[in-house]
């Protein structure tokens, strides 16, 4: 008798494991945050334009191309990350149609339910409409930031570019807004879902961005690393980046990444990449 009933036992022991281990799986399941990518458009080149200095080693003496501007947002849960701010509004030919107020409005939402706006480094076309969005925790590198508030500009940078490129950061400047400077790559949500990537060399604190979506996959998206797919695929150098062996490192690190997660690579600034997600306001998840 004793042995039938440790038998029983063992077989009711067995059978609440499974059906613990069924009730975690279940409330693993509920609990993963749902992801998304959305582009949105912040602005386009009228023509195509001379890019030779593009590259450092004389790559393209005759080829002109006409360049994108591609914003991101990232919808975690109930949290949104918006990547990049585009050019601003109503200022040059490449200025975008819609604000990004305006697109986050057609998706039913406001700046105040932006939890983070990543930025990929401190260009204009980068960040044109970040004064929008002021209650957002700012995540930049760090080497962009100290460049920004530095008492004298970059070495090669003249005043007047300085003070362009600080405008849309006043507001963090002057310790208005919340800000973290990142010295490598973040995880932004703490669970691996959307990690800013340190990719150095177009500028001092340059970042990538990674996004890992349940059915699309993971998503690499470049920033300024590169600019068009010739340039990707031939590891070109644009002649005003801060450091060419920087570029060359992070280009290595950020190919064998896409190589490793078998990632969809998105080049930032090239048209030919726009359609590699749904059109807008539909979202990849």
């Amino acid at each position: 008798m004793a042995s039938i009933r440790m038998v029983g036992a063992v077989r009711n022991s067995s059978a609440w494991i499974v059906a613990i281990a069924a009730c975690l799986v279940a409330s693993s399941a509920r609990s993963a945050p749902t992801v998304t990518l959305t582009r949105l458009a912040c602005g386009e080149d009228p023509a195509a334009q001379d890019v030779s200095n593009f590259s450092d080693t004389y790559a393209y003496s005759d080829f002109k191309f006409r360049l994108t501007y591609s914003c991101y947002l990232i919808r975690h849960g109930s949290d949104y990350m918006l990547w990049d701010t585009g050019n601003p509004l109503g200022k040059g030919a490449a200025s975008p149609k819609l604000s990004l107020i305006d697109q986050l409005r057609a998706l039913r939402l406001r700046p105040d339910d932006v939890t983070y706006v990543g930025i990929s480094h401190y260009h204009m076309d980068h960040t044109g409409q970040l004064g929008a969005f002021p209650q957002s925790k700012l995540l930049i590198g760090k080497g962009d930031w100290d460049a920004l508030s530095a008492a004298n500009p970059l070495s090669g940078m003249d005043a007047a570019t300085a003070s362009n490129w600080r405008a849309p950061f006043t507001h963090w400047l002057s310790q208005g807004g919340r800000l973290e400077a990142l010295t490598g790559d973040k995880d932004v949500f703490g669970d691996g879902t959307v990690i800013m990537l340190s990719t150095p060399g177009h500028t001092p604190g340059h970042h990538s961005l990674l996004v890992r979506l349940g059915k699309t996959g993971n998503v690499l998206i470049t920033g300024d690393l590169t600019h068009f797919r010739e340039n990707y695929e031939n590891n070109q150098v644009p002649t005003w980046n801060t450091s060419r062996a920087d570029t060359l490192a992070s280009l290595d690190r950020f190919k064998q990444i896409a190589r490793n997660l078998k990632a969809l690579v998105i080049i930032q600034h090239d048209p030919r990449d726009v359609g590699k997600l749904p059109p807008f306001p539909a979202a990849a998840d």
